[in-house]
């Protein structure tokens, strides 16, 4: 495959190497669970977000950490170490979110995020997951801001205005 708009794609994960000698492929997984490789149907590796090598996939499973991928036209150890490396997309339409006030981190990621005043605090440039909630690194002026991504410090996320709204917790932001 040749091409492919990024906008329509999302990152899910990437490639270690292959997994024993009949083309499974060992995956560092983004995904909450391995089902999302199977719900969305085929997949969209690459080596250098310019060319796309869409597969099926036929099974997904958990490997400790990892997840191994076994992809229909990926059949040999050779075959599957052209792809060591290679990030893998999924459509974002084969995404599925419970509610209204649920979103994908690639929604999140450039917002602008404001304090309850109004007062610009930085961009949300990361996200990572902790035990209890995830936590939001976010990018100011002068300084580095970690947000924990709950109801009580979120107010509002508002993904068409670009837009995040937070009421911090004493202390949060006295670092």
């Amino acid at each position: 495959m040749g091409q492919k708009d990024l906008k329509d794609l999302v990152l899910i994960g990437h490639v270690i190497r292959p997994h024993g000698l009949t083309g499974l492929l060992r995956v560092v997984s983004y995904a909450q669970s391995t089902e999302t490789f199977l719900l969305a149907g085929s997949v969209f590796l690459s080596m250098d977000k310019k060319e796309f090598f869409e597969d099926k996939v036929v099974s997904a499973k958990p490997h400790g950490s990892v997840c191994i991928l076994k992809l229909s036209h990926i059949d040999s150890i050779d075959q599957a170490e052209k792809y060591k490396g290679a990030e893998i997309l999924i459509k974002k339409e084969s995404l599925l979110k419970e509610d209204g006030d649920e979103f994908f981190w690639y929604e999140l990621i450039g917002l602008d995020v404001y304090l309850l005043s109004g007062q610009y605090l930085g961009v949300l440039k990361n996200i990572f997951p902790t035990g209890g909630n995830d936590v939001y690194v976010v990018e100011g002026q002068e300084k580095e801001f970690l947000i924990p991504a709950t109801q009580q410090v979120v107010k509002e996320i508002n993904i068409g205005d670009k837009k995040m709204i937070i009421s911090p917790v004493k202390g949060l932001l006295d670092i």
